[in-house]
């Protein structure tokens, strides 16, 4: 499978399985769905300049990190405080799906560079 295939598969199962174990839908939808967004486009960037630049992967992952700042942050604040969810669960939901997914993404880049000895 490809890395987007598996990133959106776990992250969408896992968010179900949850839900189906403690209910809070919402909460643990909204705290996996940006996280995931954010990390494929980041891979699919990462990828798409690396077939044609390998050299320019950086100068891509420097400028994702900027925007990452500026949309997490932006999206954290609009969920807690525009759509009045509750923050425990959104914010369990969003850190271990950003960790988990930016883990991921760092093993598919370490594979990605590998190829290229």
């Amino acid at each position: 499978m490809k890395p987007v295939e598996w990133m959106v598969g776990a992250s969408v199962a896992s968010c179900l399985a949850a839900i189906a174990l403690f209910g809070m839908g919402r909460e643990l939808f909204l705290g996996m769905i940006a996280p995931l967004v954010i990390a494929v486009g980041t891979w699919i960037a990462v990828e798409r300049t690396h077939r044609t630049n390998p050299a320019g992967v950086t100068a891509v992952m420097m400028g994702g990190f900027v925007g990452k700042m500026v949309l997490f942050g932006a999206y954290v604040v609009i969920v807690l405080k525009g759509l009045s969810v509750r923050p425990a669960p959104f914010a369990a939901s969003f850190t271990v799906y950003f960790v988990g997914l930016y883990l991921v993404e760092a093993l598919y880049l370490k594979r990605l560079f590998a190829g290229m000895k």
